[in-house]
């Protein structure tokens, strides 16, 4: 699979709906690259760039966490270093100028509008967005000034499909929905909701696909069960054995028990 560059992405829209998947590590990375996925993102917090070797033909954007860089310096500064170690574009969660900032330097930036999670106070909690006109009119609006700003790409989430739809129509830039309608140019889910092991709140536009989450179960009581065996062993002096001991002639141990005590 040809990794797909930034302009292969922006021709596909209104052509070919892409796919792109939250992962948190190598292996799902991996994965992801071998069923044919797109596109994958994974936060800066993770393992980059054993996530890059694991899917070398993948579009990989990486995300940056809210709030962790606040200038222009440190946010520019920080989306080379992951464009050094792998990265094909940087999600970035900040305000319109940092965003800017970004972009003038040539880097491609993926933007956020729609719900977004770690703003959901102003949304009065976990909920869509966007389901009166004056609401969808300020979605409308947030694309449009990220699209002045720069970005490439707009993560669109939670939000009714029907202005998803108009929007994505309507506005060129690449339009990546997250529970916002098949009339997105990509879609995109996480991988933990993908492969059934999400423990916590599973969103209404989830769709499991798997319950690896059982095989997990099972990994970790094996391991478990391993790790108590291994303590007991230490505990009781059964590990190491003789067969895990490194040996010295007896003569030459003699020669340095002599030289120490000498």
């Amino acid at each position: 699979m040809r990794k797909l560059t930034v302009k292969d992405i922006l021709a596909a829209k209104g052509i070919k709906k892409l796919s792109e998947v939250y992962t948190h590590n190598p292996l799902e990375a991996e994965a992801c690259e071998m069923a044919g996925i797109e596109m994958i993102v994974s936060s800066e917090l993770n393992d980059i760039e054993g996530i890059r070797n694991a899917a070398k033909n993948t579009f990989l954007t990486v995300g940056l966490p809210y709030g962790t860089y606040l200038t222009e310096y440190e946010i520019v500064r920080r989306s080379f270093e992951l464009l050094k170690i792998g990265a094909d574009a940087i999600y970035c969660p900040q305000g319109n100028k940092l965003i800017k900032s970004i972009a003038d330097e040539g880097v491609p930036v993926v933007g956020h509008s729609g719900f977004i999670p770690y703003k959901s106070t102003l949304y009065g909690g976990f909920k869509a967005f966007g389901k009166n006109a004056l609401e969808a009119k300020k979605i409308y609006d947030q694309c449009m000034i990220l699209k002045d700003a720069g970005v490439f790409a707009i993560e669109i989430e939670i939000v009714p499909f029907k202005v998803a739809e108009f929007i994505s129509t309507n506005i060129d830039v690449f339009m990546i929905g997250m529970g916002s309608g098949v009339g997105c140019d990509a879609q995109y889910l996480f991988a933990e909701d993908i492969l059934g092991y999400n423990s916590g709140h599973i969103p209404r536009h989830a769709k499991v696909y798997s319950d690896i989450g059982r095989d997990y179960e099972r990994i970790r009581d094996k391991s478990q069960k391993a790790f108590k065996m291994f303590k007991t062993d230490v505990e009781n002096s059964n590990y190491p054995s003789k067969e895990h001991d490194i040996n010295i002639p007896e003569n030459e141990f003699n020669k340095f028990a002599n030289i120490v005590k000498s």
